[in-house]
């Protein structure tokens, strides 16, 4: 590869050349991982594993549903996990002088 004398250049001409560089580092990056990837999904595949088993898989992932906390004395599957808004069901009955603890499962 050819040596550059970044201190004869314009500089217009070394932010045309960073520009450049800058391009290049990302492509080479890019390629580096897909490299890398192969690689892993050989050394994986190998020991009859995938990549998505072994480091799961963020396409699509799903946020863990919370386990449910309280529960409505009338009806056993309307459940709350104690997040976000109160049930209907259960902000009735707290305004009728129940307490949390009393739909605790």
């Amino acid at each position: 590869m050819a040596a550059i004398n970044v201190k004869s250049l314009s500089l217009k001409e070394l932010v045309s050349l960073e520009g450049k560089l800058q391009f290049a580092i990302i492509e080479a990056r890019s390629r580096e991982r897909s490299e890398i990837k192969k690689k892993l999904a050989a050394l994986a595949a190998t020991s009859g594993f995938s990549l998505a088993e072994l480091f799961g898989s963020s396409k699509g992932a799903k946020k863990p549903v919370g386990i449910a906390k309280y529960a409505n004395p009338e009806d056993k599957s309307s459940t709350w996990t104690g997040r976000g808004r109160k049930p209907t069901w259960l902000v009735i009955r707290l305004k009728k002088g129940a307490k949390l603890e009393d739909f605790a499962i």
